[in-house]
C-alpha cells in the first residue's frame, strides 16, 4: 500500500512539474511586444489567479494600445482585494468602451452599478449592455446578457423583471461555451 501510494505522489509530482505556466504560449510573442499576445497573456495570469502577472501584461498591452488589456486592468482593479480602485477602474473601462472594447463595456457596465464606484447608474449600464449582448459573436455577449439577467432578477435600480432575467439567462446559455448560466436560467427563483 505504501508502494501504491509513494508511485501515485511521484506521478502526481511529475504530473504537476511539467506542466506549463497559463498562458506560455504567448510568452514569447509578448516579450516580443505583440499586444494582442500580451493581452492573451495577462487574461492567461488572470484566469490562473496571478493578479499581479496579469496586471504587469495588461499594462503592457493597453501602452501598446490594446483597449481589452485597459478593460482587463479594470477588471482586475475591481478584483483584487487588496487594492480596489472603482474610481480609476471606471477611467480604465470608459477609455475600453470608448476603443470599442466589448469587454470594456460590460467591465464599465459592472462598475456602474456598483455603489463603491459612485452613484449607480442603471439605465447607462443597462444600455451598454444591450449593446454589448447583440454581438453572438463575442464572447462577450455571454457575459453581457448573464449580467443583463441578474440585473432585472435583483431588481435593484430598476424594477425586477422575472421574465426579463429568465429570457437573458437562456440566451445566454445558449450561446455559451461553459454553460455557467444554465444554473441561472434553470434556478426555481423564475417562473415559468
Amino acid at each position: 500500500m505504501k508502494q501504491l501510494l509513494a508511485l501515485m505522489f511521484l506521478i502526481t509530482f511529475f504530473a504537476h512539474a511539467a506542466a506549463p505556466e497559463p498562458g506560455s504560449q504567448y510568452l514569447k510573442a509578448a516579450e516580443g511586444g505583440d499586444r494582442r499576445a500580451q493581452y492573451y497573456l495577462a487574461d492567461s495570469w488572470f484566469s490562473s489567479g496571478d493578479l499581479g502577472k496579469a496586471e504587469y501584461w495588461a499594462q503592457k498591452a493597453a501602452d501598446n494600445g490594446d483597449a481589452d488589456a485597459c478593460a482587463l486592468l479594470a477588471q482586475i482593479k475591481i478584483t483584487n482585494p487588496v487594492s480596489l480602485d472603482y474610481p480609476g477602474a471606471k477611467r480604465l473601462a470608459e477609455k475600453a468602451a470608448k476603443a470599442g472594447s466589448k469587454a470594456g463595456e460590460i467591465t464599465l457596465a459592472r462598475v456602474l452599478v456598483n455603489a463603491q464606484a459612485g452613484r449607480p447608474d442603471y439605465p447607462k449600464a443597462i444600455s451598454l449592455l444591450q449593446n454589448a449582448s447583440e454581438d453572438l459573436d463575442n464572447d462577450s455577449a455571454v457575459d453581457a446578457q448573464m449580467l443583463l439577467g441578474l440585473i432585472y432578477a435583483n431588481g435593484a435600480g430598476i424594477a425586477g423583471d422575472d421574465e426579463k432575467a429568465a429570457w437573458y439567462f437562456k440566451r445566454s446559455s445558449a450561446i455559451s461555451r461553459t454553460g455557467y448560466s444554465e444554473y441561472w436560467a434553470g434556478n426555481n427563483v423564475f417562473k415559468r
